[in-house]
């Protein structure tokens, strides 16, 4: 089994604007005490190293929001305590998302130093009339400038595109995938549009003002472009929605997959920590405010643990696993309870069993939901 690993995932809350496809806990706020949140973090980060403070730490995860506007000197400042707080493994991966109006080169140069070692950028379109419908504040020029200066100041870089967005045809898309295939990236993060409750979007998709969204055909040739050009590009998708060359898979992202375990710091953060044979599930107070007062008291944060049953470990390692190309290891007793639904996917060519490693095929990972809700069911 491929170790699973220790990571610590940092939530800073705070964007320029709210994308309209967004359901993260993000705020937009006239201005941050930069010093405040940083001393906030710093006391999560000690208390949680309280109870974890033997494991090697194997990632560190600045994600949002938009953690490109921290200044150096909070990142700079949370990286110091967790070195101080654990031990770090020879290859430690410290990745921070970057949107392109936040990128600086001062900044980013900034970042480096303190300890960063990789950055996704938040692209999300190549072209200026989509990233406007998408809600976001940059140009496509901005966008690969960010690239390029990310490029510049770090050894990896990875970057997102959104797909299957209103009124994109398939040669549109596969257009758009060659132009960002052709950066010669060692990542990408490629997401299928998705219409969320409580967003923007999905309020106008209810009130059916959001039209020129993809049918499910119109979808599933858009999936098979995106997996047939990557794969020609020596990116094959080592996760659903995620493509790499070797070896540039996102570590953290790996620890969630595997289910292994990181800690959440920040609103609204969740963690997996497993602590004298237990695993817990952990959740933050999501309003910012609340959870900066809370932190900044004399009690210490408010993170919430709750015990996860053997179930609900199994079902997570169920839920994440088959994400991934490498499939996932289930106890022989879980195989055996599901021998027969199993055999019945595999006949449908939808599943794979090599010795105790469950995979799921090329034709079943666009119908991944299904075939997991068949797994589960009683």
């Amino acid at each position: 089994m491929p170790e699973t690993g220790f990571g610590i995932y940092i939530h800073w809350p705070f964007c320029q604007a709210k994308c309209p496809y967004c359901d993260f806990n993000s705020h937009v706020v006239a201005s941050v005490d930069q010093s405040r949140w940083a001393d906030a973090f710093e006391r999560e980060l000690d208390r949680v190293a309280a109870l974890t403070s033997d494991r090697i730490l194997n990632s560190v995860f600045f994600g949002g929001g938009t953690p490109s506007l921290m200044s150096v000197a909070t990142v700079d400042r949370i990286l110091s305590r967790i070195r101080k707080n654990w031990r770090l493994s020879n290859d430690v991966e410290v990745t921070l998302e970057a949107n392109p109006t936040s990128i600086e080169a001062d900044r980013f140069a900034g970042y480096h130093a303190a300890g960063v070692n990789r950055v996704s950028v938040g692209v999300q379109a190549l072209n200026d009339p989509d990233l406007k419908a998408l809600g976001r504040l940059h140009s496509a020029n901005e966008a690969l400038a960010a690239i390029d200066l990310a490029r510049s100041t770090f050894d990896r870089v990875s970057f997102d595109l959104i797909y299957a967005r209103q009124n994109q045809s398939v040669s549109d898309w596969s257009a758009e995938l060659d132009r960002a295939l052709s950066m010669e990236p060692d990542h990408l993060s490629l997401y299928q549009l998705t219409i969320e409750d409580g967003t923007a979007f999905g309020d106008r998709f209810k009130r059916g003002l959001l039209r020129g969204l993809p049918n499910e055909d119109l979808g599933a040739d858009l999936w098979d472009v995106t997996q047939g050009a990557c794969e020609a590009a020596g990116l094959p998708a080592y996760e659903v929605s995620n493509h790499a060359k070797t070896d540039e898979a996102s570590r953290h992202n790996l620890t969630y997959w595997r289910s292994g375990d990181w800690a959440g710091i920040g609103p609204g953060a969740h963690g997996r920590l497993t602590i004298n044979g237990q695993r817990y599930e952990t959740v933050a107070p999501k309003a910012p405010g609340a959870w900066l007062e809370k932190v900044g008291g004399d009690e210490g944060g408010d993170i919430v643990f709750s015990a996860l049953t053997s179930e609900a470990v199994t079902e997570e390692r169920v839920l994440m696993g088959l994400r991934m190309a490498e499939g996932v290891i289930m106890p022989k007793d879980w195989m055996d309870s599901k021998s027969f639904e199993i055999n019945n996917l595999s006949q449908e060519g939808y599943l794979e069993l090599s010795e105790d490693r469950l995979f799921v095929t090329a034709a079943g990972r666009p119908v991944l939901n299904a075939i997991i809700n068949r797994l589960l069911s009683d």
